[in-house]
């Protein structure tokens, strides 16, 4: 069975999606379900995006089984090390997504960070933050390499091969080194400028040893899960590549 692997419900701030109700669409597309809410650790004057972990566990334990699994989204970064480290010992997920949401203490998604930065700033920084956290982070997959480019204000949005060839392949080398695992995250799969623009991202995973990857569609909604499934598999096929878990 293939898993939609990356999902929010009410756990996340930024969702109110019922469990209920996603593994009903889940189940309604031939597909798993993972959830996989969001844990950012809060610094003073941030959104908290966290959640009591016992908690999350107690009341979806009954949705728990072969077909539901639940795990977690950590955001990574320097100033939370400890605290994600702590967090993750307090149940025992079936996933756990790691992802730069913020770069040098600043959400990613906030149009401040791009401000007064070129896209080769802006871009480096955030791949170098991801090189430093995904070296020394406990964690399953990279989730959404492309996060940044949802929310860049310039002309050609990707991650250009040109541009960032170098900061690419140090973040999937230390992923193969360490037996993580990239996810192709569906958000952005509706559109062929972003296929196009991550064929060769995972192109370089496959060179170098990368075998499996998770598809996720960061649902929010319940329309959102399994969004653009189809792309992605066909997309992963083609690579020869395999899903995660296995189907």
């Amino acid at each position: 069975m293939i898993f939609d692997s990356h999902s929010h419900t009410k756990f996340s701030a930024d969702s109110e999606m019922l469990a209920a109700d996603a593994i009903s669409r889940a189940e309604s597309l031939g597909l798993g379900i993972i959830f996989t809410e969001h844990y950012d650790y809060k610094l003073p004057g941030e959104v908290d995006f966290t959640f009591d972990a016992a908690e999350y566990m107690n009341e979806y334990k009954k949705f728990r089984s072969d077909k539901v699994k639940l795990g977690v989204e950590i955001g990574l970064r320097k100033s939370a090390r400890q605290q994600n480290k702590n967090f993750l010992a307090q149940a025992n997920f079936d996933l756990v997504i790691g992802s730069i949401h913020v770069v040098d203490d600043m959400d990613i998604y906030n149009p401040a960070y791009f401000a007064n930065k070129d896209k080769l700033t802006a871009y480096k920084k955030y791949f170098d933050t991801m090189i430093e956290e995904i070296t020394v982070a406990d964690f399953d997959v990279l989730g959404h390499i492309d996060y940044i480019c949802r929310v860049a204000p310039y002309e050609n949005a990707e991650i250009d091969e040109e541009n960032f060839k170098s900061e690419v392949d140090e973040v999937l080398k230390i992923l193969i080194e360490r037996g993580k695992i990239l996810e192709l995250n569906t958000r952005r799969l509706n559109n062929k400028i972003a296929v196009q623009g991550l064929q060769w991202v995972y192109k370089r995973y496959k060179s170098f040893g990368g075998e499996f990857v998770t598809i996720g569609s960061d649902a929010h909604t319940v329309n959102a899960v399994g969004a653009n499934f189809g792309v992605a598999l066909d997309f992963v096929q083609k690579l020869g590549l395999k899903i995660f878990p296995n189907p």
